[in-house]
């Protein structure tokens, strides 16, 4: 009798180890709506990431490009500013920077002879014989001139000395300059910048042009100024009817003013600056 009961719970000991298919099923079945679960968020917090990360590298180089550009406007020389667009292509904006400033002793001005020099008080900027010297432009058609002529406002420089708190600008021939400035300010600048928002495909791109020379009477499109540096990518101006620049001349009684809307594009969601600059420098 004994034997038999021991037999017996030998027996069904066996028939309980391991698991029932119903049981198997169920476990399957919990793990894999674990397992979806899990995707699930991980894949949603994926996206979450990627999405915020372009957001924020449209935004860094959007206002990246928006501060150089703003920069590089409050330092343009007066009255250099012009804008120029081809319908919905691209729009440009140039200018022509200031490197150094400082007021002229003597300088060959008219009703004065044409000279081959003249003396100006030292620059607090560091003065390169690269530069032109730029007195008293009233017009955009008075920086964009030949530097390389006799008579105008814009000339080249060939050498530059300095001695006793006094500087000694050297040109190439003698030089006459149209008028005088009341202030005698006399302006070191260099080549002219471009920024150039041009459209390929859907979008538009910030483009940046230099170094392809001041003697151009007529504003260049970008495909004659050379490479341009990309700033900035993602903008979706109607670049026809929706233009980022607005340019406002300067007058007798306000200074030029730039105005720029550029409207970016990340992830489906759109957002538009609204900048305004005010170029100090005048004549």
């Amino acid at each position: 009798m004994v034997k038999r009961q021991l037999h017996q719970c030998g027996k069904k000991s066996l028939y309980q180890r391991g698991f029932t298919l119903v049981e198997m099923v169920t476990v399957i079945i919990i793990l894999g709506i674990l397992a979806v679960g899990v995707t699930s968020f991980i894949v949603f917090g994926t996206r979450i990431f990627l999405d915020s990360t372009s957001v924020d590298q449209v935004l860094s180089q959007s206002r990246f490009a928006l501060e150089r550009m703003t920069r590089d406007i409050r330092n343009a020389a007066p009255n250099s500013l012009r804008v120029r667009s081809n319908g919905s292509l691209w729009q440009c904006l140039e200018f022509v920077p200031i490197e150094a400033a400082s007021n002229y002793l003597s300088m060959p001005v008219y009703p004065n002879a044409a000279s081959n020099s003249g003396t100006a008080i030292v620059a607090p900027m560091t003065v390169s014989a690269n530069y032109m010297a730029l007195i008293y432009p009233l017009v955009t058609s008075d920086v964009y001139t030949n530097p390389e002529s006799t008579t105008g406002k814009l000339f080249s420089i060939n050498s530059v000395s300095t001695a006793a708190n006094v500087t000694t600008y050297t040109f190439n021939r003698n030089v006459q300059f149209a008028e005088a400035s009341p202030r005698q300010r006399f302006f070191l600048v260099s080549q002219p910048i471009s920024y150039c928002f041009i459209r390929g495909g859907s979008s538009v791109s910030l483009y940046r042009y230099a170094n392809y020379g001041i003697n151009n009477p007529t504003q260049l499109a970008p495909s004659a100024m050379g490479t341009g540096v990309l700033m900035a990518e993602g903008i979706t101006n109607d670049l026809a009817a929706d233009a980022p620049i607005e340019l406002e001349p300067a007058t007798l009684v306000n200074n030029a003013i730039v105005m720029l809307t550029p409207e970016f594009e990340a992830v489906g969601q759109k957002f538009r600056y609204q900048q305004q600059v005010q170029v100090v420098n005048v004549p």
